[in-house]
């Protein structure tokens, strides 16, 4: 077996214990859950999850330890993904309220929603140069070089956090948007609480803009 079940266990118990520490992600997703209900918090939550598949394509393909060496790709890289967190911010600043959208019937605009919240969350993650990084640096430390197939065991790997983080970020996503359902009957309040998640994400791009 090119994976074994030595290295997998311990793999996913670091996973989950990175993966459910608060970090930028646990706070776009807390964000749009709260303020935009459950379904659109999973979706985004479920987007970010995904998104690690192409960190785990381009750390199995090298591709990532080209970015880190090249540091004019990995401030393009920095800054575009910074000006995307500040854009999403932007729009939840200039937001009504996002009680209105949790409360969406059924349709094509609700799947519409939810399939925008899916790609926004996983445009997020796959932009985000400290993610490449830290995929660069983490799975490599689980691979066994005698096995073999060093690609193909970070590919398998990387499936495993993805698998995870569908896991911790969906229940999260579920979970703040109980706090969501709730501002369903108070729309000033949830005017204030995209006030706040707009902030956030502000705040989280420019963090990644000017970070070093």
């Amino acid at each position: 077996m090119t994976v074994t079940l030595a290295q997998i266990l311990p793999f996913l118990l670091t996973a989950v214990l990175l993966t459910a520490t608060p970090g930028p992600d646990n706070l776009m997703v807390l964000g749009v859950g709260a303020s935009k209900g459950r379904r659109l918090g999973m979706a985004f939550g479920l987007g970010c999850a995904t998104g690690c598949l192409s960190h785990t394509v381009l750390a199995a393909l090298g591709v990532s330890a080209v970015l880190a060496a090249s540091p004019v790709a990995f401030t393009a890289l920095r800054v575009l993904g910074g000006g995307y967190l500040v854009w999403l911010g932007i729009g939840a600043l200039r937001s009504r309220g996002g009680a209105g959208v949790a409360a969406a019937p059924e349709g094509s605009t609700g799947e519409t929603s939810l399939s925008r919240q899916f790609l926004k969350g996983m445009l997020a993650n796959a932009i985000n140069p400290k993610v490449v990084l830290f995929f660069l640096s983490f799975l490599p430390q689980f691979v066994v070089p005698a096995q073999g197939h060093v690609p193909l065991q970070m590919a398998v790997l990387g499936l495993v956090f993805t698998l995870q983080a569908a896991v911790l970020f969906g229940a999260l996503g579920w979970f703040a948007g109980g706090i969501g359902q709730w501002l369903q009957r108070r729309p000033r309040a949830g005017l204030w609480l995209d006030r706040v998640s707009g902030v956030v994400f502000v705040g989280l791009g420019v963090r990644m803009a000017l970070s070093r």
